[in-house]
């Protein structure tokens, strides 16, 4: 059974298409109109195996945030659709992942629960690039976790160079993601006790 999620979102701000197929092979086509969003959604097909279309016109003449969040709030229904009942899954996955002097950490648990932990060194460069606020990084997770119905905690422990703080995040948070939606094939049925996620 396919496992693909589609959500289209249209506001007076943005209109957004999100498509993920999570048995994928990391296939992506991301055009938001903010660059190094882009790359890092590229960040999140590529190692998470997941084949992920993102198509959003947003009002950039203003700034990038509707963009970014927008994109991010479909991004996490998406997923959400596509995970279905959430049956023979691992649900639980972890990875840690070093980019030259940056090391990120992400845990998540397809709860069914949103909640966030998110910790990443002080004193980051405000900007990478244009138009990417380093402080729409800790946004994006929080849009993805309220729609996606996540628990996920993200620790960067060290790192000095924005860029490779938050892309150091994104690479982690594919590879545990890729680990938890993973079908389990010791498993049968929802993996909780109260039946449901």
């Amino acid at each position: 059974m396919s496992r693909i999620g589609r959500v289209e979102r249209v506001t007076g701000e943005t209109s957004v298409l999100v498509e993920v197929d999570l048995d994928g092979t990391g296939r992506y086509e991301v055009s938001t109109g903010v660059g190094f969003f882009d790359h890092m959604l590229s960040q999140l097909a590529r190692h998470g195996l997941f084949d992920l279309t993102v198509k959003t016109e947003g009002d950039l003449h203003i700034d990038s945030h509707h963009t970014i969040e927008d994109t991010s709030l479909a991004l996490g229904a998406a997923f959400r659709e596509a995970l279905g009942d959430k049956s023979g899954i691992r649900r639980f996955g972890h990875a840690s992942c070093p980019l030259d002097e940056t090391l990120a950490q992400v845990t998540v648990d397809l709860s069914g629960r949103p909640y966030l932990v998110h910790t990443e060194p002080e004193g980051m460069a405000p900007m990478i690039g244009p138009d990417y606020d380093t402080t729409m990084t800790r946004h994006i997770l929080e849009s993805f976790v309220a729609q996606a119905a996540v628990c996920l905690h993200v620790h960067v422990p060290y790192g000095r160079n924005a860029h490779h703080i938050v892309e150091a995040q994104f690479k982690a948070l594919a590879r545990a993601l890729r680990e938890a939606c993973e079908p389990d094939p010791r498993a049968t049925g929802v993996p909780s006790t109260k039946g449901v996620l």
